[in-house]
């Protein structure tokens, strides 16, 4: 079976502001989600300790036991990073044909390689408390970024461009 893959649409400044701040809110908002709905399944815990987690990253351990504020930061925290991970698709989206080939198959792939990046490269370097590796742990969190972060950024970027006029591929 032979794929075909189109150019990329051009897209004005405008058009590619409005499809990554949607596509973004949209990661975020999934990958949030499904993150306090594990934790609280899990731990029977106030969602609000994740975000106070992620906080945790920019400001140190004092995030953990922190009010509001801290969940607040570190909700816009989680927010910058999925809109980081959205721009980053969006810019690699016209020179990467084989993101155009098959959306949902990249998609998924790129929820691997935010998984990987994650967790091998941003939280070893950031303030967030050491945990020890637990492969299921590790698995499922790497399924939520697959189906949360990259599955959607992999699909909505593919549908903007699918949208645009000829005229302007």
């Amino acid at each position: 079976m032979t794929s075909v893959s189109l150019p990329a649409a051009r897209l004005t400044p405008r058009q590619l502001l409005a499809g990554i701040g949607t596509t973004g809110l949209v990661a975020g908002a999934l990958d949030i989600t499904a993150a306090c709905l594990k934790y609280t399944l899990l731990t029977h815990k106030n969602p609000l300790g994740v975000l106070r987690f992620v906080a945790s990253g920019a400001v140190g351990p004092a995030a953990l036991t922190g009010g509001l504020a801290s969940a607040l930061g570190g909700l816009l925290l989680h927010f910058l990073i999925a809109f980081s991970w959205t721009t980053l698709y969006f810019g690699l989206y016209p020179r990467v044909a084989a993101l155009r080939r098959r959306p949902a198959a990249a998609g998924l792939l790129y929820g691997v390689v935010v998984w990987l990046v994650m967790n091998l490269g941003v939280v070893p370097l950031s303030q967030v408390p050491r945990r020890p590796f637990n492969p299921v742990s590790a698995a499922t969190e790497m399924g939520i970024l697959m189906l949360c972060i990259g599955l959607p950024i992999g699909l909505l970027t593919a549908r903007l461009h699918a949208a645009q006029p000829a005229a302007i591929r």
